[in-house]
């Protein structure tokens, strides 16, 4: 099985025409208090709580099921529950470089093939691609990562408007899990948006408030200097019992 999960080779062509609908109205959101996750906040902290619309929960369920392919391991769940547990499940069964792969796997076949071409086919300038990865990304992936926004970022000595906010991300809060987040959203990601896209990104998640900063046109740190991967989890962490780095 496990052989079927990391093969190299990718599925080129997706009949489901769901993907380009993905998201053009942004979930509704409320918040309930609930006790943070992380040991050194000690205040109340809001838990958001979305209603999805049936554009939000055919990408969601598509993503799940992509997950749940690509590890070989079903849920019978609904909604972002089922695309927590295939992520949960997979943390379980393999390691951080694996998790890294069956999320890539996953990215990889959440888009239409043709997609990737044209952009390579046609690459437009710098600036304006950068600054239209950070539009599509608060447009488009509200129901994965939470509500954002486009902000301002220096690259190159000049101001651009090719940063990403996460004012807090949905898949962070869900999971409760430092290692997820890394093993399953920030490094997949950046390498799949690098190798795929030919764009430098960095994700820089904040552990305390549970924001995340995408910044494209942006390397991202060397592993030894990443304080992401050095950090411990948080002690409601729903996969270990032991929060230490090693959850990584």
């Amino acid at each position: 099985m496990e052989t079927n999960v990391f093969r190299q080779n990718r599925i080129s062509t997706l009949t489901s025409t769901t993907h380009y609908n993905l998201i053009k109205h942004p979930p509704s959101i409320v918040s309930v208090l609930r006790k943070p996750s992380n040991h050194d906040i000690t205040e109340e902290t809001a838990k958001s709580v979305y209603k999805d619309n049936w554009f939000d929960l055919i990408a969601i369920n598509h993503l799940s099921k992509t997950v749940q392919a690509a590890t070989g391991l079903r849920n019978n769940k609904s909604g972002y529950e089922s695309l927590v547990e295939a992520a949960t499940m997979a943390k379980q069964k393999f390691n951080a470089i694996q998790q890294q792969e069956v999320t890539i796997q996953a990215l990889d076949k959440l888009f239409p093939q043709f997609v990737f071409a044209l952009i390579k086919k046609q690459p437009l300038p710098p600036k304006f691609t950068r600054e239209f990865f950070a539009l599509i990304t608060t447009m488009f992936f509200t129901w994965l990562l939470g509500p954002s926004e486009v902000r301002e970022s220096e690259i190159n000595g000049r101001i651009e408007r090719n940063a990403v906010y996460i004012k807090k991300c949905r898949f962070l809060e869900e999971t409760n899990c430092v290692g997820m987040c890394v093993n399953m959203c920030k490094l997949p990601t950046q390498s799949f948006i690098k190798n795929t896209l030919g764009m430098p990104v960095n994700m820089v998640p904040n552990f305390d408030d549970m924001s995340c900063e995408m910044i494209f046109g942006q390397d991202p740190p060397a592993s030894i200097d990443d304080p992401s991967l050095k950090q411990p989890c948080y002690k409601q962490c729903k996969v270990y019992r032991s929060h230490g780095a090693d959850c990584l």
